[in-house]
């Protein structure tokens, strides 16, 4: 995916545009490495920016891939956000969803050295139950050990056996191992 393009940003979902273009949707929860997945996959350092600091992301950021658009959803489950912050996020991104946009797919992020927390599964279970063609990306895989990494891959695989025919993707946003598996995902369901 190069030549990829910063759009707009929308921080309510009355400032979405519409656009007829498949999207392809980045979701997962704050600091789980969603802005490097994006970096690497675009082969850019900083095309989304990437924070030490959790709750950053305040807006559904749009770039142009394209012949689609590449969709960065806020990141959920940071505890340090106001009540009012986290009724506009969920607002924003319920909004983006209830929009009728051609998603084409969404990447669901959760870290692979973790059991997927509440927030991760209301989001595959809202995705799940509402149709939307998803793959789960798992990040920070070179942060374990060969056992820790099987034991992860074993544990994942059960969880995601309620939903069948969903992928799972193990990605290192260090070495790019699994960056070429997920772009050929990306590309089977944009087609």
């Amino acid at each position: 995916m190069l030549n990829v393009e910063f759009t707009y940003s929308a921080g309510l979902s009355s400032q979405l545009r519409p656009d007829d273009r498949p999207d392809v949707v980045f979701s997962g929860r704050s600091n789980v490495g969603k802005s490097s997945l994006i970096n690497k996959l675009c082969n850019r350092k900083a095309l989304a920016r990437v924070s030490s600091r959790p709750g950053k992301t305040a807006t559904i950021n749009f770039f142009d891939a394209g012949t689609f658009n590449l969709v960065d959803l806020p990141g959920y489950g940071y505890a340090k956000v106001s009540k009012a912050e986290k009724m506009r996020w969920a607002e924003l991104v319920e909004g983006y969803f209830a929009a009728g946009r051609n998603i084409a797919l969404v990447v669901q992020i959760v870290d692979m050295r973790h059991k997927p927390t509440a927030d991760d599964m209301n989001m595959i279970n809202f995705l799940y139950d509402s149709g939307v063609p998803f793959i789960v990306v798992m990040t920070k895989s070179d942060k374990l050990n060969k056992s820790e990494y099987s034991a992860q891959m074993e544990q994942m695989a059960k969880i995601m056996a309620a939903y069948p025919n969903v992928g799972l993707y193990p990605f290192s946003a260090l070495s790019g191992d699994g960056a070429e598996a997920i772009t050929d995902a990306i590309e089977q369901y944009l087609r």
